[in-house]
């Protein structure tokens, strides 16, 4: 199995944000941050170029190789904003018919504007995922 690409840096999350173009997807970023930040009590890091990610866990393939990944995390993209819940959406059914206009991907949540949703479901969406990962990995 090849190596993650994307790995937690020391560029600047603020920096980041600061450059991105639209003003409603920066303001929509730094609430779901606010969000994340509560659920992990962790400070925002930048992995990779694009995807701001809070706390991580470590977990092993079935070939035994180790991986840090982050708890959870978002990247703000051209057509939607990625929300990264990294336990997968099977166990939030419920949730899902509750939150608004979204997508889904394996773990990925894409949202084009926090208007579109319920916030309130999209916060318990992430605290649980992060206590999710927290029951049953290493996590920092």
């Amino acid at each position: 199995m090849a190596e993650l690409k994307t790995r937690p840096g020391g560029a600047s999350v603020t920096g980041f944000l600061v450059g991105l173009d639209d003003s409603r997807t920066r303001a929509d970023c730094k609430k779901i941050g606010a969000m994340m930040r509560e659920a992990t009590g962790s400070r925002p890091r930048l992995w990779g170029s694009s995807i701001v990610g809070y706390g991580s866990y470590s977990y092993s393939n079935t070939a035994g190789k180790g991986f840090e990944w982050m708890l959870t995390g978002y990247s703000p993209r051209k057509r939607a904003i990625s929300v990264y819940i990294m336990t997968g959406f099977s166990d939030f059914s419920a949730e899902l018919a509750r939150l608004g206009r979204h997508r889904t991907g394996k773990s990925c949540l894409y949202i084009r504007r926090l208007a579109d949703i319920d916030e309130a479901v999209l916060g318990k969406i992430i605290r649980e995922s992060v206590a999710r990962l927290r029951r049953q990995y290493d996590t920092a």
